[in-house]
């Protein structure tokens, strides 16, 4: 790796770009692993003990649109690394409750309770609201299916996940609840939209500016749960 003196529009400072050489990886390989190593959001979240840049998508639609209370009750589906159970913890407080689920092993986040489950598992809302004591107040989901690399397949899958993510929701969410889900854009949202209109009173498409301006993915926020 190397690095080089990237100008910062001429306000004096100079930050050091950093160039990745390795020629052992591939060419893709290399893009990415310079991508990261330059995001400001990956820098951020190293300095701010965050699990991933993530989190910072999730505190900037949080301070706009107020999903946590003190006190709440979160469900976070496709939790690891860790990083939006880190931020629910936080802004729901000691009294508040955050249980994540995924597939993938995660290390312990102080006051997140974890497990090791499938969330299309039958047995998983009771499961939940068992862990939680309770009915949820906000589902949150940023899970992302495996890339084929093909992007209309890719949105294909996604879509499929979130619908199932959507279902999980009203089964564990209380009236008044909130879901969260990462959807990546396509052409299929809109029945989706439609599906969740019907069972919340307020449906939307919320891009925070922590998502990459050259990503195809936004997060529908759907508030208001009817119950």
């Amino acid at each position: 790796m190397t690095t080089k003196k990237k100008s910062d529009g001429g306000r004096g400072a100079r930050a050091l770009k950093i160039h990745v050489k390795d020629k052992r990886k591939s060419q893709s390989s290399r893009a990415w692993l310079q991508r990261q190593l330059n995001d400001p959001y990956v820098i951020r979240a190293k300095r701010d003990g965050f699990r991933s840049r993530a989190a910072y998508k999730l505190i900037e639609i949080d301070d706009k649109h107020h999903l946590f209370k003190s006190g709440a009750k979160v469900v976070d589906l496709g939790a690891a690394p860790g990083g939006w159970s880190q931020v629910a913890k936080k802004r729901v407080g000691e009294r508040g409750a955050v249980v994540g689920i995924d597939l993938l092993a995660m290390d312990e986040i102080p006051g997140v309770v974890f497990a090791q489950i499938d969330f299309l598992d039958p047995a998983a809302p009771g499961q939940l609201k068992a862990m939680l004591g309770g009915p949820a107040d906000v589902v949150l989901s940023d899970m992302a299916a495996n890339a084929t690399g093909h992007r209309p397949t890719d949105h294909l899958k996604i879509m499929a996940l979130v619908e199932t993510a959507a279902e999980f929701a009203r089964e564990v969410l209380k009236p008044g609840g909130i879901f969260l889900a990462k959807v990546i854009q396509g052409g299929t949202e809109a029945a989706l939209l439609s599906a969740l209109k019907r069972d919340f009173t307020m449906v939307k498409h919320v891009k925070p500016a922590a998502s990459r301006a050259d990503s195809a993915e936004l997060y529908v926020l759907a508030t208001g749960f009817r119950g």
